[in-house]
């Protein structure tokens, strides 16, 4: 593999650069005013929120609006905002934890997390000086509520089709809006609202609106399946006279806001995923311990342990994944801060554009811990239901709600299908604008496949050392079939969405081994194989199933794009990347659950 970039690290570069420990942030590296962040958001989840779970549920506006604004005092909604307005300033492992620690809060996680992500943060990132000053200090507090208003009936992840248009009023003092959202979170209460429309009906541009503006109404609560302490509501706008002081960033500009906006959206939603996947863990495991059949407790059966132990290891691998690229949009943005400051470049009207753009170098990343964390989440309530039984379907247990309420997750932020259309297109325009040696990586692979023999078996070398030789193959078998893939179809691979989504699928698998490895590599330095056995062998157990579902998505794309003697010796080729050593699995699913029963909670060491 290449060296690793002297200049942090790039965005998609994990496909083809060494990863370097140094730079990977994870759970174990907290500082103490980190978890002290994560300790208070617990308190109060704990102390204030859930002791009106059922009221909240139940579509509260006084009460959510109300410990919001107790979160607000908390500094809970402050972590994303400069302290120049009112806010914390907060590094982005920081603001993470607070996110992840909030989930247990079902419903009302929800709609903080609207209002301090993708509601408060456009302004953050995009508003003038005047525009910050005028907002963000009362969205710090929680005085005011945010939502995010992108979504139309006709428009969902085509959200460059909106049809919700601008004009200039005839004294050029206003923009006149006309036209209607759909499914706005927070829409019911809040104060402040981030609209997109079209400009003469062409322009795509990002206006802040206030609730008061005369022509601006809001339509009844949606019915929904999950999510139902949280408000969901259409928007309309009649002729709303906007104040040109208003519009958000540049006229015509407004998906540059969009879609950063989103990413960030696409990062906290998977740290949330993160949490809900805790909670769901200890509910099951706790459970499994209470529940008694044939005269003795679920969880002394293998069939149950071996949930829990495969539920505490795709949580393991997500939370390596979230820290570890909030870690790195940290580094980036500190780099964008030392520059801003030697240079004195940025005024505090545009100090918010380099953060964005610094978060949308790993674009590709965030979208990947979105389908990740949202399939994990799904795959652990199912699982978590299914250990509860019966009761697990009743609305008295906490899992049939968190069940309910995962589903949404898969379709906020860019479905899921969409995400994996971004993931390998966002890696390609990567290599295409020279971001990234791709190309040149592909080029010097041809001559190495074919000396490739992966050396298995070996036990002096030791269990991390496999770990990185299984790694490295499935890297060089997504580089082999990626680059057929683009040699056969060329700039045409944009309409092939299922060859698209089976390499979109081998970079999320190998970004998560990855992941996982590298948390564990640094547990194994600082504890020892012995007391670093639990994450070791979740590490093992999950990088064999990455490996499988690289080596079948990569089967089905080399039968879509090569045919004859080339196919034949790919497929020759792919069984190389594919080889491991032997190991039992079973014994060590049964390890991992016997902690996970003993705690009757995530566990790791």
């Amino acid at each position: 593999m290449e060296a690793a970039s002297t200049t942090r690290v790039r965005g998609g570069g994990f496909v083809i650069d060494e990863p370097n420990l140094e730079w990977v942030v994870t759970p174990e590296d907290f500082t103490s005013e980190q978890r002290l962040f994560a300790d208070t958001t617990q308190a109060f989840v704990e102390g204030d929120v859930l002791p009106h779970d059922e009221d909240i549920e139940h579509l509260n506006y006084e009460l959510t609006v109300q410990l919001m604004r107790k979160a607000g005092e908390l500094g809970l909604l402050a972590t994303d905002i400069p302290e120049a307005y009112g806010g914390l300033g907060l590094d982005k492992v920081s603001s993470t934890i607070v996110n992840e620690n909030l989930a247990r809060a079902s419903s009302f996680a929800l709609s903080i997390g609207a209002h301090v992500g993708i509601g408060t943060l456009p302004i953050v990132y995009f508003g003038t000086d005047q525009q910050k000053r005028t907002y963000l200090p009362e969205l710090a507090t929680g005085a005011k509520i945010a939502a995010y208003c992108l979504t139309e009936p006709a428009s969902g992840s085509d959200a460059l089709g909106a049809r919700t248009s601008a004009k200039l009023s005839d004294d050029g003092t206003h923009y006149i809006l006309s036209g209607s959202k759909l499914y706005i979170t927070n829409a019911g209460f809040a104060d402040i609202f981030i609209v997109y429309a079209k400009v003469d009906g062409v322009k795509f541009t990002a206006f802040i609106v206030e609730r008061s503006m005369e022509g601006f109404t809001v339509g009844p609560e949606e019915k929904k399946m999950g999510i139902k302490g949280s408000s969901t509501c259409p928007i309309y706008f009649d002729h709303v006279r906007v104040p040109i002081e208003n519009v958000l960033g540049e006229i015509g500009k407004g998906h540059l806001i969009a879609f950063n906006i989103l990413n960030i959206g696409r990062f906290k939603l998977g740290a949330g995923c993160l949490g809900a996947a805790k909670e769901t863990i200890q509910l099951a495991s706790a459970y499994a311990n209470a529940r008694t059949q044939f005269g003795k407790p679920i969880s002394s059966f293998p069939l149950i342990g071996k949930k829990l132990a495969e539920m505490n290891t795709l949580t393991y691998v997500l939370e390596s994944m979230v820290y570890r690229t909030s870690g790195y949009i940290d580094a980036m943005l500190q780099d964008v801060n030392d520059g801003s400051s030697s240079t004195g470049a940025q005024d505090s009207a545009h100090a918010g554009v380099s953060p964005a753009k610094a978060i949308a170098e790993f674009a590709l990343e965030c979208s990947i811990i979105k389908v990740f964390g949202s399939e994990a989440l799904n795959t652990i309530a199912d699982e978590g239901v299914q250990i509860h039984g019966g009761y697990g379907y009743i609305q008295e247990y906490k899992v049939e709600r968190i069940y309910r309420d995962a589903r949404i997750n898969r379709i906020f932020e860019g479905t899921n299908e969409i995400n994996r259309l971004l993931i390998p297109g966002t890696l390609l325009k990567k290599a295409l604008k020279g971001e990234l040696p791709l190309m040149e990586r592909l080029e010097q692979l041809q001559e190495e496949v074919l000396a490739f023999s992966p050396s298995l078996g070996d036990e002096e070398d030791g269990p991390m050392a496999e770990l990185y030789k299984l790694l490295n193959q499935m890297k060089t078998a997504f580089l082999v079939v990626g680059g057929t893939a683009v040699q056969k179809y060329g700039t045409r691979i944009e309409q092939e969405q299922e060859v698209l989504s089976a390499l979109a699928d081998m970079m999320i698998y190998i970004y998560a081994a990855e992941s996982a490895i590298l948390r564990t590599d640094k547990l194994v330095s600082r504890l020892g194989e012995e007391k670093a056995a639990l994450a070791l062998q979740m590490t093992q157990v999950f990088v064999r199933d990455a490996l499988q579902v690289i080596e079948q998505r990569a089967k089905e794309t080399l039968q879509e794009a090569a045919s004859g003697d080339i196919l034949r010796t790919q497929l020759s080729l792919l069984k190389k990347f594919s080889r491991t050593s032997p190991l039992s699995l079973t014994s060590r699913k049964r390890a991992i659950a016997a902690r996970i029963i003993a705690n009757e909670r995530y566990t790791v060491v």
